[in-house]
């Protein structure tokens, strides 16, 4: 629970958790019950289980399970003559009384699979005027939970007195929300999870782009706020009743959470802590913060400056990035004090005086670079007096996931500036602080015409899934970091992504090497910034160099450096080294892979495959032929698929300040859009523009297409 949200952090104390599953939650579009989804839930029930947790369930779906067995009964039973006349509908009562049965039945067969027991419990309302009956109630769920069995509780329907609409006078409960209620008070529950088909509570219908979701409901701000949509597909309950149930419960102290119950991992997160879904507490009024993050207003407003910043003469954007730089500068010794403060609190590395200078003369460079907004990129004349313009235009809103170190965050603030672009930015916890004062410089060196929310900065992870929602708003996301945190999201947004897998670098030295061009190539591309994404973590060896000696040779010196090496198949049994767990690994570290190839062709064949990140679709980042065959390292540069390939020169050069773009918003290796180091001109698209003198198109008839090139 090391990331736990603040606002959940009294879920360290909860044992005993009631979970409301909905019929929407474990039913198809079809109405018939979902086998995998009701898999999925009982097996995070089963591993809170194992960990301790008492978990009790009220379960919706007998109605709609038994309305289609019956209807298919009917069907098997009906003559054609019956089937021409009006269908009359299922009585409900029957309906439930046929499916509650097959639904404890699935419960049952599933919990089997899983090593547990579930047991049946039938409630009506009327069960609950009753003293004792409430009494013997809390001693079978007691006795139950004892011996590790799960409840299993739902409204007996087929014998139910109450009628429509559902909730009577006496308004002891109406739906299986409010009975989810009713038992976490009665059974002195920690928790209360509902479960429902979308992600939580929304300030409108979830379908409206506008609408937001509300992490901690606080009665007085969001009780006149909300727009309720339609209620659920299937059952009687939605939304409103599920508010209805959580603000009873939380008055009385049990505090609930509404999630999704589609998601595979949501009641383990809900319980971990993370934000998600939309918590009901009766102290939410003194931990939710005074004003929420507000991811689309955010993106909005970034977008919105970026306009405003795009209508700026190129002169005015180039004066914006020159006063961030003197800023940067006067205000060093600021930046240095909250950046060590985040050094004491995490080892990372600290700002020394040169990098600030480095990187101050890094955005003059940016400032100083032709104006990338507007360049004419071809020209056409499409018929007389009608002439056509390929520009260069900027992306919109982009997103970046960066790493801790806060350098990257200067980096990427001025080549969005420069390419006219709106940027929200999530830097790692660790350098927080270093961050933030970051953020503040730049932004305010902003001017008032555009506005300091050009560039917003994204405090807490738990705002990162809210963001990946907004495909209208932002345009582009750019995630540095692990392989994890690529995938991650690229599998929780339908914005583009613009990324990069493992840096698995390659540094192949051919058998018509100059051995000691080779040597110190090899030793930069490994020992000059290890962790860099640009490092060697792969040596490729022409076979020949091995009877030379310069294999050992080079081994020599690596390890003479503290350099850890593991072999392929060849070299580990050769060299007697460790074999490397996988010829895809990137060390980050002062550690390497060594292997020996037979040819030109095996190290190409070797780098296509083990370079590439297959699952992310990402293909290699940077590698290197060292050779004095011309014929040689012209086939390698043109046969190795990677983002960047060199001829005799380091890794270690693939860089957006070392390839004269500034700066980097980070090296990506997939091959839409942008590939390598991408600097200004990756966070550009293009616009077509048409100037014309009155011409229309009336079937092609009064046109004379020239499509001639003209000079840009």
């Amino acid at each position: 629970m090391d990331n736990m949200d603040p606002s959940r952090a009294f879920l360290k104390d909860v044992k005993r958790i009631i979970i409301k599953v909905g019929t929407a939650v474990v039913t198809r579009q079809d109405g018939r019950l979902s086998v995998g989804k009701l898999g999925v839930l009982c097996e995070q029930i089963k591993e809170l289980n194992t960990l301790g947790y008492e978990i009790i369930l009220v379960s919706s779906g007998a109605v709609g399970l038994g309305r289609q067995r019956l209807r298919y009964r009917k069907l098997l039973n009906s003559s054609f003559a019956d089937l021409q006349k009006p269908q009359v509908e299922l009585d409900g009562k029957a309906c439930a009384a046929v499916g509650q049965s097959s639904l404890m039945a699935l419960y049952d067969t599933v919990f089997s699979q899983l090593d547990m027991t579930c047991a049946q419990l039938l409630v009506t309302d009327n069960d609950f005027r009753d003293k004792d009956f409430r009494k013997q109630l809390s001693e079978t769920v007691k006795s139950l939970l004892s011996l590790k069995v799960i409840p299993v509780f739902n409204e007996n329907d087929a014998v139910s007195t109450r009628k429509a609409p559902y909730e009577d006078s006496s308004g002891i409960f109406w739906d299986n929300d409010s009975l989810s209620a009713l038992l976490a008070l009665e059974l002195k529950a920690d928790l209360l999870i509902l479960l429902s088909d979308v992600d939580g509570l929304y300030s409108g219908p979830p379908s409206d782009p506008q609408s937001k979701l509300i992490h901690t409901y606080i009665k007085e701000k969001h009780q006149n706020e909300i727009t309720f949509g339609d209620k659920s597909r299937v059952g009687r309950g939605g939304m409103t009743a599920k508010v209805k149930a959580s603000i009873h419960a939380a008055d009385a102290g049990i505090p609930v959470i509404i999630t999704s119950g589609y998601a595979a991992e949501n009641l383990t997160k809900v319980i971990r802590g993370q934000r998600i879904g939309t918590l009901f507490h009766k102290d939410a009024h003194k931990f939710a913060p005074v004003k929420e993050v507000d991811a689309r207003e955010m993106a909005v407003a970034a977008r919105d400056c970026s306009r405003r910043l795009q209508a700026l003469s190129s002169d005015e954007r180039k004066q914006v990035l020159l006063k961030i730089a003197d800023a940067l500068e006067a205000r060093e010794k600021e930046i240095k004090i909250e950046n060590e403060a985040d050094i004491a609190a995490a080892q990372q590395e600290g700002y020394e005086k040169s990098l600030i200078a480095s990187l101050a003369s890094n955005i003059r460079i940016i400032a100083n670079m032709e104006d990338p907004i507007g360049r004419v990129l071809k020209r056409t004349e499409l018929a007389d007096g009608l002439i056509l313009e390929k520009t260069s235009s900027p992306l919109g809103v982009l997103l970046i996931v960066f790493e801790s170190r806060p350098d990257a965050l200067v980096q990427i603030a001025s080549l969005a500036i420069r390419s006219g672009n709106g940027l929200l930015l999530k830097g790692g916890k660790e350098a927080k602080r270093s961050n933030a004062i970051l953020h503040q410089v730049i932004t305010e060196a902003i001017p008032d015409n555009v506005g300091g929310k050009l560039i917003g900065l994204v405090t807490s992870r738990a705002e990162i899934p809210e963001l990946l929602k907004l495909d209208d708003v932002i345009d582009l996301v750019i995630p540095r970091g692990s392989n994890k945190l690529v995938s991650q999201i690229k599998s929780s947004t339908k914005i583009p992504v613009l990324g990069h897998a493992d840096g698995i670098c390659h540094v192949y030295v051919d058998k018509f090497a100059n051995t000691e061009m080779a040597r110190r190539i090899v030793l930069d591309a490994k020992l000059d910034y290890p962790a860099g994404c640009n490092a060697m973590e792969t040596l490729l060896v022409h076979k020949d160099l091995v009877d030379k000696g310069w294999l050992n040779d080079i081994i020599v010196d690596l390890r003479t450096e503290g350099v850890t090496l593991y072999g392929g198949p060849k070299a580990s049994s050769l060299l007697n080294i460790p074999q490397a767990s996988s010829l895809h690994h990137e060390y980050s570290s002062l550690a390497c892979t060594v292997e020996i190839v037979d040819d030109l062709r095996a190290a190409i064949d070797h780098i296509n495959l083990h370079g590439r990140h297959v699952t992310l679709y990402l293909f290699g980042h940077t590698d290197t032929i060292v050779t004095e065959d011309r014929e040689a390292a012209d086939a390698f540069l043109r046969q190795v698929d990677s983002a960047a390939v060199f001829h005799n020169a380091s890794t270690r050069f693939s860089d957006g300040a070392r390839f004269g773009l500034g700066a980097e918003v980070g090296i990506s290796t997939s091959r839409i859009h942008a590939r390598g180091p991408v600097g200004v001109d990756g966070l550009l698209t293009t616009r077509w523009i048409l100037k014309g003198s009155g011409q229309v198109v009336d079937g092609d008839k009064a046109v004379n297409y020239t499509h001639k090139d003209l000079a840009t």
